[in-house]
């Protein structure tokens, strides 16, 4: 059950071939602790182009295009939907209204705008560094494994607004199982061996996930699979700059 619920993460949170099956999904929605653990072999993809080119600019340009490719766009546009929500005046239903619309707002457009901006600015600093290969992988694979936990954290802690992705994950779990989300997050504190920012990377995500937390409960009334998809694009920004920080201080 658990190899099924890490191959349904991978499934959902990428674009691989894997787990797109009934088994996998069901094996996943029920065990929010696969979210960070895709984040290894995910976020270890994604890091191939900071590590194998150069320079900081051209690496940086091919991550931004290969993390897309590599997770699809589901989440992004789950960013736009909130962003158009937050720009919106008016209680919490009518916010949630405009998250399901379909049209792209100008709220929507300038958070996935600075979103994307701030994970080009961040490769870059990633890249131009002498830290080498070994540190610039452990701090995406961080990242994205902080990214995924926050979004476990949401999963195990928030209360859906409606019946669709958001309460097909939720129903599932409680805060009892943010105990193995932890679990699943020790090795990428481990990564401290390879380099200190890789832990404070991922620490940036999760705080980040709580703080969406927050937004999401006093904006729109709760978590959807807008809100989980926002999330993610966010933790992994705040952490990849939380990483770069880190460098700066070490």
């Amino acid at each position: 059950m658990v190899v099924d619920a890490l191959r349904g993460a991978v499934g959902f949170l990428s674009r691989l071939p894997i787990g797109q099956d009934d088994t996998a999904w069901e094996a996943f929605r029920h065990r929010p602790a696969s979210f960070p653990l895709a984040g290894y072999p995910i976020g270890a993809l994604a890091a191939v182009p900071l590590a194998v080119l150069s320079p900081p600019a051209t690496a940086a340009a091919a991550f931004l295009a290969w993390t897309y490719v590599l997770t699809g766009v589901a989440h992004a546009d789950g960013l736009t939907d909130l962003g158009d929500a937050l720009a919106v005046h008016g209680d919490a239903a009518k916010r949630r209204e405009v998250m399901r619309d379909t049209t792209v707002g100008v709220g929507g457009a300038l958070a996935l705008a600075i979103a994307v901006l701030a994970l080009a600015l961040g490769a870059i600093g990633l890249t131009g560094t002498t830290r080498g290969w070994p540190a610039i992988v452990a701090v995406v694979v961080a990242s994205e494994v902080g990214a995924k936990g926050a979004v476990a954290t949401l999963v195990c802690l928030g209360t859906a607004t409606h019946e669709g992705l958001g309460s097909a994950l939720t129903a599932n779990a409680g805060p009892g199982s943010l105990l193995a989300v932890v679990g699943a997050l020790a090795p990428a504190f481990a990564l401290v061996g390879i380099t200190p920012a890789a832990p404070i990377a991922t620490l940036g995500a999760l705080a980040t996930g709580a703080v969406v937390l927050w937004l999401a409960r006093s904006t729109v009334g709760g978590v959807s699979g807008d809100v989980l998809g926002a999330t993610n694009e966010l933790a992994r920004v705040v952490a990849i700059h939380a990483g770069v920080v880190a460098w700066a201080h070490w």
